[in-house]
C-alpha cells in the first residue's frame, strides 16, 4: 500500500466521480443507504424490541438517551473522516484536507494520489472500526441504551454507502490504478 504524492510519469487521467455533480447516481446511493439504514434498525428490533428506545416511563431518561443520539451522531460524523485521514496518512498520504459540501462531510487530499489497495482501505476503513466498536458497545450497554448505539450503528452502515459505492466501482480497474480523492471528487489515473 503507497500514496504518491505526485502522479508518476505514464499515468493519466482515466475517469473522475464526482457524487455531488452526478445527482442521479448522488440518489441511487442515499436510497441505497437508507434502505441499508432501514435493514439494520429491522434487525435490531430482532435483538431488542424498539419500542425499548421510545420508553416514557422516565421521560427525564428518554430525553437523556435522545440527546445523546443527537450529540453522539455528530461527534461520530467528524470521528468518521478522521478515520478516513488517519488511513489516509497511515499509507503515506500527507497534508488532509477537511469539509462539509452540504450534503456530506469529506476528507481529502489535492496532493497525493493512492493505489488501489490503499484507497480501498482509506475508503472502507470507518465502516469496518465503527462497525466493530458499535456492534461491541451493542452488546455490553444495558438494554434500555441499545438503541442509542443500534442507531449510530445503523447511520454507520447506512452513511458509508458512498464509500460502497465507490469502492465498487474501482473493484474490477486494474491494480496499477491511482486516486486521487480531493473529497469532493476522485480522480482515477492509470499508466495502460
Amino acid at each position: 500500500m503507497k500514496a504518491y504524492h505526485s502522479l508518476p510519469d505514464g499515468y493519466r487521467e482515466i475517469f473522475v466521480m464526482n457524487l455531488q455533480d452526478d445527482k442521479r447516481t448522488a440518489a441511487k446511493i442515499n436510497i441505497g443507504g437508507m434502505i441499508a439504514m432501514i435493514l439494520v434498525i429491522a434487525a435490531g428490533h430482532f435483538i431488542v424490541p424498539i419500542k425499548e428506545f421510545f420508553n416514557m416511563e422516565s421521560l427525564s431518561t428518554y430525553f437523556i438517551r435522545l440527546g445523546v443520539l443527537l450529540a453522539a451522531y455528530l461527534v461520530y460524523m467528524v470521528l468518521h473522516e478522521l478515520t478516513h485521514a488517519a488511513v489516509m496518512k497511515a499509507v503515506g498520504g500527507g497534508k488532509v484536507v477537511f469539509g462539509f459540501t452540504g450534503m456530506y462531510a469529506f476528507a481529502g487530499s489535492h496532493e497525493d494520489y493512492f493505489d488501489k489497495s490503499s484507497y480501498r482501505c482509506i475508503a472502507l476503513a470507518p465502516l469496518v472500526v465503527w462497525g466493530i466498536i458499535f456492534g461491541i458497545l451493542s452488546v455490553i450497554v444495558p438494554v434500555s441504551w441499545f438503541w442509542v448505539i443500534w442507531f449510530l450503528q445503523a447511520g454507520n452502515i447506512g452513511g458509508a454507502a458512498g464509500d460502497v459505492y465507490v469502492t465498487a466501482r474501482l473493484w474490477n480497474e486494474p491494480a496499477s490504478i491511482l486516486v486521487r480523492d480531493t473529497g469532493v471528487d476522485m480522480t482515477v489515473f492509470d499508466n495502460h
